[in-house]
């Protein structure tokens, strides 16, 4: 479904990414793993368009996305959650979903201006779609309820379940456990699964490695700015190269040795 090939960026002298090259496949959990300033957010920055690529390529759908704007990408498929949480906290979690659906309201301004019969069949079919995303991630029965008044880890469901409304192929979830505690953790997992379930492809940025290693089917591993490992979790978890880039190299004898565990 989404095909980066020699894909590279630079500021000025500074090469955050050098030939990444990987696939995800369509109806796949994936991952995308490394220490921090290895380039993650900046390959989703690249996908979504927020970023022009300084070379190479990529694929959705076998159609290329360079140079396409961030909501024509949007048009085509693809949703993103980020690492920052960027909910209208003032509004309601339904308020907060329907926004999502923006792009498929397509009623005209008169018809909005005077509540006509386009417009308000179109918004209860968006309030209906927005309260079954909501009962995806259990958070249905506070539709009504403030953004703001959410804890963290609901706060990161609710962006979920507005990136949903948008309709996407291929939904793009950048750190999506940080800040949250075990319990909402295993929750999030579940719910994801039930997504993938539903016909969605899944990419994903985590630092959280039980997280990672317990959903993802594939993993890739950047390290300044370069793949060094893909593969399935297991693999990924045994690999020497991965096991060095989180942890450093053993040169000491009085240190006990890096294991595949630490990355459990």
């Amino acid at each position: 479904m989404l095909k980066l090939t020699g894909l590279s960026k630079s500021f000025g002298g500074l090469h955050v990414l050098q030939d990444v090259n990987f696939e995800v496949p369509k109806g796949s959990i994936y991952g995308l793993i490394g220490p921090n300033g290895a380039g993650k957010t900046t390959v989703f920055n690249l996908i979504t368009g927020l970023l022009a690529p300084s070379g190479g390529a990529i694929d959705f759908d076998g159609q290329s996305l360079i140079g396409i704007k961030p909501h024509e990408i949007t048009r085509r498929g693809i949703a993103r959650t980020f690492q920052n949480i960027r909910i209208f906290k003032e509004m309601s979690l339904l308020e907060n979903v329907v926004v999502g659906a923006h792009r498929h309201l397509k009623y005209g301004s008169l018809s909005a201006l005077f509540a006509l019969g386009d417009y308000r069949k179109l918004e209860k079919e968006a309030r209906d779609r927005a309260m079954e995303l909501l009962s995806w991630v259990r958070l249905d029965h506070k539709a009504d309820d403030l953004a703001d008044n959410l804890s963290y880890g609901d706060q990161r469901k609710l962006e979920l379940a507005r990136a949903l409304a948008t309709d996407p192929k291929l939904l793009l979830l950048d750190e999506p456990v940080a800040g949250m505690n075990a319990s909402e953790k295993v929750e999030l997992m579940g719910e994801i699964q039930n997504i993938k379930a539903r016909g969605y492809t899944i990419f994903m940025i985590e630092h959280d490695m039980r997280f990672v290693m317990g959903l993802c089917e594939r993993i890739s591993v950047l390290n300044f700015g370069r793949i060094i490992a893909e593969g399935t979790p297991d693999e990924i978890r045994n690999n020497p190269q991965v096991i060095e880039a989180y942890l450093g190299r053993d040169d000491d004898d009085d240190v006990p040795p890096v294991t595949a565990e630490m990355l459990a």
